[in-house]
């Protein structure tokens, strides 16, 4: 949802039209301030009834007959692509479609390989779709990295003063730790359990550290977090990890943090929260798999640990306790870079003629 945002905001900045059609949601607003105009059509309900937009995306695509028609998730994009294919060659816009992660390999699946251009959020997304779907033409997918805002995320950064004292009044057990911060919702594939093992070890080894599991729970997942919560009183160490839930100061929490972990034992396809602490200055380790071990790569190639080896990054993060890496102060993943890429895809595909 934010990329939709990212790329609206700039394709109006840039003098373009760009319409978005959703069921809505906490972020239209931000939208239309951003200029982007914005359809409410329930697209996305896996419903029968929801068939019927399908002509009435095709009358809508004949009427405006833009330039780029991009399907951005599964279902929707079944309607776009079905709206799309009933016209006439020479009415269609351009077809370009967005795999944001690694779906179930299947028949519904496969409409997002349908885009006469194909993006994939990361190299591990690219690979994903070669093995899955062998019938693609390679030269039909293109690789572009999502990207952080480094207005936002900018090298250094420091909270205010004001957030600062107000940090130290809610966790004074804190203060002068070696804070180590998982980022993620609370699920167990996102490695909140390893965690606390790791913290645990740590401090057996006599190192100061405090952990942060910052994240919220889906409704369905409070028994997760109740069990989180249970492994942390068994294990005695309620005063050194602390469960934040949800927060909105995310980019404060990394920038007051030691080390920003990663420790998805499934892939992650491109890891937003990782480039954001990268940016920030503040050293990353994660599993060397997916789109975090892209980024570590490029940026900090010590970050990397093998895959589902608690003990290995306990090991590394002993290792950074005296000294943290540094970490470069700039990189390739950055948001302008992606809106870029996506615009000029959208330029080069328009000028081509109909059927090439």
């Amino acid at each position: 949802e934010r990329g939709t945002l990212e790329v609206g905001a700039e394709l109006v900045r840039q003098g373009h039209g760009s319409v978005v059609i959703s069921e809505g949601g906490r972020l239209v607003a931000e939208l239309e301030r951003e200029g982007s105009e914005h359809l409410a059509w329930d697209i996305g309900r896996k419903r029968l009834a929801t068939l019927r937009w399908i002509p009435r995306l095709r009358r809508y695509l004949r009427a405006t007959r833009p330039d780029i028609l991009h399907l951005r998730s599964r279902l929707p994009a079944w309607i776009g692509y079905l709206a799309w294919r009933g016209l006439p060659p020479g009415e269609r816009p351009r077809l370009v479609t967005t795999v944001h992660g690694p779906y179930s390999v299947n028949r519904y699946s496969a409409v997002m390989t349908r885009g006469e251009r194909v993006i994939a959020v990361s190299g591990m997304i690219r690979d994903y779709l070669l093995t899955g779907y062998p019938e693609i033409d390679p030269r039909r997918i293109t690789v572009i990295h999502r990207g952080v805002d480094r207005r936002r995320f900018p090298h250094g950064f420091r909270p205010d003063p004001g957030w600062l004292e107000a940090w130290r009044q809610q966790y004074p057990q804190l203060q002068d730790r070696y804070l180590i911060t998982l980022p993620a919702r609370l699920t167990r594939w996102k490695g909140q359990e390893q965690l606390i093992g790791i913290i645990g070890e740590l401090r057996r080894r006599g190192i100061p550290a405090a952990g942060l599991l910052v994240g919220g729970a889906h409704p369905r997942k409070r028994a997760y977090e109740e069990e989180l919560r249970q492994k942390l009183a068994q294990a005695g160490l309620e005063r050194h990890i602390v469960l934040t839930g949800q927060r909105s100061d995310l980019r404060e929490i990394m920038a007051v943090s030691s080390v920003v972990l990663s420790l998805s034992t499934q892939p992650e396809a491109f890891g937003r929260t990782t480039i954001e602490a990268l940016s920030l200055g503040i050293p990353v380790a994660g599993y060397d798999h997916g789109g975090v071990a892209e980024q570590l790569a490029a940026l900090l190639p010590e970050g990397r640990v093998a895959v589902d080896d608690p003990r290995a990054m306990t090991d590394l993060l002993q290792r950074w306790y005296p000294r943290l890496p540094p970490v470069p102060a700039s990189h390739e993943f950055t948001l302008q870079r992606m809106l870029g890429q996506t615009l000029d895809l959208y330029q080069r595909l328009a000028a081509m003629p109909a059927g090439s």
